[in-house]
C-alpha cells in the first residue's frame, strides 16, 4: 500500500458517507469489538481511523493496551487469535512495543516498558476511544497521516488542516501542544526526504516470550538497553 503524503486542503470540507463506506466501519468496529472484549480486563482502546470513522475498505483495525502489562497474560486473553508476533520501536528514543497480529489487518500493541504520558498521548492525536465508546458506535475526532484533522459528524466527517491550526487542534484533542508540533514536524520531513524505516522490527519466535525477547535484544543493542533503564528508573 503506496505512504499517503501530506496534503493541503486550506480551509475545511465535509465528506458525506457512502452507504458502502458506513457499512466498512461498522463491520471493522464489529471486528474490533470482538478483540476489545477479549481484552477488556486491561483497558483496551481502538486507534486510528476505525476510531474516528474514516475507514476505507482496507483500513487497518488498531488495539492498543495502554500500559505494561505481562505479555503472557494479553496472548491467553487472544489464545486462538494470535498471528505473528514482533517486537517494534519506531526510533530510539521512542516506545519499546509488542505487536500481536491477528490478521492481515488486524493488530493489538502494548508497551513492553512503563509509557510516559506523552508517548500515550500519540494514540490521542490520531484518535483514540475505548470499548465503550466501541459498544455505543461514538467516534473521535484524530490526525490522519496526511495532516488532516477528521472531525466526525453525523452525516461523515469535516476536514481540517492542522498545519496553521496547532493550538485548536491540541485543545481539540486534549494533548499538548507540543505533540503536534512534533508531529507536524516528522511528517513534513518525512514527506521532503522520504521514509527511513523503523528502528527496530524483530519477530519474537513461538518458543519464547516477548520479555525474553527484548532481554536479548537489549544485551546486544545500547540504545534499546537505555530506554529500558529510562522506563524502570534504574
Amino acid at each position: 500500500m503506496p505512504r499517503e503524503k501530506v496534503v493541503r486542503i486550506w480551509d475545511e470540507r465535509e465528506i458525506v458517507y457512502s452507504p458502502k463506506r458506513w457499512r466498512y466501519l461498522w463491520d471493522k468496529r464489529q471486528r474490533a469489538l470482538e478483540i476489545m472484549e477479549r481484552l477488556s480486563q486491561f483497558d483496551p482502546q481502538l486507534y486510528g481511523s476505525v476510531a474516528r470513522g474514516d475507514v476505507r475498505r482496507d483500513s487497518d483495525i488498531d488495539i492498543v493496551i495502554p500500559y505494561q502489562v505481562p505479555s503472557y497474560l494479553i496472548e491467553l486473553a487472544l489464545e486462538g487469535l494470535v498471528n505473528e508476533r514482533r517486537i517494534v520501536m519506531a526510533t530510539p528514543w521512542h516506545l519499546i512495543k509488542g505487536h500481536i497480529e491477528i490478521d492481515e489487518e488486524t493488530t493489538v500493541t502494548f508497551p513492553l516498558i512503563n509509557p510516559t504520558e506523552r508517548e500515550l498521548e500519540f494514540y490521542k492525536w490520531g484518535g483514540m476511544i475505548d470499548i465503550e465508546g466501541v459498544r455505543n458506535k461514538q467516534r473521535v475526532p484524530g490526525v490522519n497521516k496526511k495532516l488532516i484533522l477528521i472531525v466526525p459528524t453525523e452525516k461523515g466527517h469535516i476536514e481540517r488542516e492542522v498545519v496553521g491550526r496547532e493550538s485548536e487542534v491540541a485543545k481539540l484533542l486534549g494533548v499538548d501542544i507540543g505533540i503536534v508540533e512534533e508531529r507536524v514536524k516528522i511528517l513534513t520531513r518525512r514527506d521532503s526526504i522520504g521514509r527511513t524505516g523503523i528502528y527496530l522490527n524483530e519477530e519474537v519466535p513461538e518458543w519464547m516470550g516477548f520479555e525474553e525477547v527484548l532481554k536479548i535484544i537489549a544485551d546486544r543493542d545500547p540504545n534499546v538497553r537505555r530506554k529500558v533503564r529510562e522506563a524502570s528508573g534504574v
